[in-house]
């Protein structure tokens, strides 16, 4: 198994408790976008890859209900079990049920967005199912008792050294141990686990529709033994993870290498059309994909926002992003997040506020989602539904009667412009409070007409 500069950003840490975050943040973003560039260098056209690819996931999530009947009967077909849930608890019950109807055993899990999303180690931990965690970054996450900060890179708030301590506090490892040994010490411990492990779960980056097949990418090879060594494989899918045809990989497998983590390809990738035949050596007896809706439905009844299902899940504009890469993103993964997120569920509506609708999330997609564009569509929507707050709506009605009454904001006695302005942006410390002579006895308006003498 390796363990990747990304996981580990030496000098790199996003403090979770903000200290000193929003530098540190900064310069890993930095880092990214310069392997970004240079990953992507690999195409030709890189304008004409995205728009080919972006077409693709329009035509795929156009046509979901045709691609997913396609799939699950290709998959079948191979030997595989397709289960489908409807929500979030439809989908644990079904993890729950096949471990149970298997008789339990140890559980083992590569890195999944989609088990996040649901809750799933939280869950089958509340059930008496230990789950042991393979994914080094994960592997970290979980032993400091954390959430990941990002969806690719899980680990990435904290640096070497930082991890080195906490392993040594938790695991009794080496303080001193560097990145190198820290990854032996990880591989040495989960390679039990995984020669014991009963039942491996995986997420899958694509699932494709012709053969019906699962396509897994990663750079550690910790996801090939969860799905091949355990007797049984559990694969978690949101329903908009479909590819039509087999042929699309070329495109889709470097373009999220690219834009994931900066590679050409990632180091391990694999096409997983059933459990293990007669004639081969390895793999599952018993494969499963659980194919979770859990509101994207919701999300496809919208016909803008629904473009927002072709994400690809390379968390670029989580790292361009000047709002997410500042903050992190545990529970809330991205700005595309951002999207989807509100209309699967009322209890995430603020989400789509939380943007500077500066475009950079934008100018990053490699499947070209108009994140902003997207974001100002969920806004118009909870207005026109009337699900905003009373002292939201009040703010604006009162700040929409100042602005077309210039009279009442020039009125210099009340000099209503710094209070509304200092009101605005003034932050915690201070250090953002407007000057006290920004609105003088002259308009702006005055005053640019005098400047560029004009009547």
């Amino acid at each position: 198994m390796m363990l990747s500069v990304e996981e580990i950003p030496v000098g790199q840490t996003i403090d979770m408790q903000g200290n000193g975050w929003p530098h540190r943040a900064r310069t890993a973003g930095e880092r990214e976008r310069s392997r970004r560039e240079e990953g992507t260098r690999q195409f030709s056209n890189l304008e004409l890859a995205r728009e080919r690819a972006a077409f693709i996931r329009w035509k795929a999530i156009e046509n979901l209900d045709t691609y997913l009947i396609e799939f699950e009967a290709n998959f079948i077909k191979s030997g595989g079990k397709v289960l489908w849930a409807q929500d979030m608890s439809d989908a644990l019950e079904a993890v729950l049920g096949i471990l149970k109807q298997n008789g339990g055993g140890p559980v083992i899990k590569a890195k999944t967005n989609t088990a996040q999303e649901i809750g799933l180690v939280s869950y089958l931990e509340s059930e008496g199912v230990p789950v042991q965690e393979t994914d080094a970054g994960d592997f970290i996450v979980q032993t400091g008792g954390e959430q990941a900060s990002h969806m690719i890179l899980p680990a990435m708030h904290r640096d070497a050294a930082q991890i080195a301590q906490l392993l040594s506090e938790k695991k009794g490892w080496p303080e001193s141990a560097g990145p190198e040994e820290l990854v032996k010490l990880i591989r040495s411990e989960l390679r039990e686990a995984f020669l014991k492990a009963e039942t491996g779960i995986t997420g899958c980056n694509f699932l494709v529709a012709d053969p019906g097949a699962v396509v897994i990418m990663e750079n550690e090879g910790n996801a090939q033994l969860t799905a091949s060594l355990p007797k049984r494989h559990i694969v978690l899918a949101g329903i908009d993870k479909v590819l039509p045809s087999l042929q699309d990989l070329g495109l889709f497998l470097p373009l999220l290498s690219s834009y994931g983590t900066g590679q050409r390809l990632t180091a391990y990738n694999s096409i997983i059309s059933g459990p293990r035949q007669a004639d081969e050596q390895d793999g599952p007896e018993e494969l499963y994909v659980i194919l979770i809706d859990n509101g994207r439905s919701d999300v496809l009844a919208h016909e803008k926002q629904r473009q927002a299902m072709g994400c690809i899940r390379c968390g670029a504009c989580q790292t361009a992003c000047p709002v997410y890469r500042s903050v992190g993103a545990s529970e809330f993964p991205s700005p595309v997040a951002a999207v989807t997120m509100p209309l699967q569920g009322s209890d995430h509506r603020n989400l789509s506020q939380h943007s500077t609708l500066c475009g950079s999330c934008k100018d990053v997609c490699p499947v070209k989602i108009d994140i902003p564009s997207l974001l100002l569509e969920n806004r118009k929507l909870f207005v026109e539904r009337g699900d905003t707050p009373k002292g939201e709506k009040w703010f604006y009605y009162a700040w929409k009667k100042s602005m077309l009454k210039r009279d009442l904001i020039s009125w210099t006695r009340l000099n209503p412009r710094n209070k509304v302005l200092n009101g605005l942006y003034r932050s915690a410390t201070g250090l953002r409070d407007m000057p006290l002579d920004t609105a003088g006895e002259k308009t702006f308006n005055q005053w640019y007409r005098e400047q560029m003498n004009y009547r």
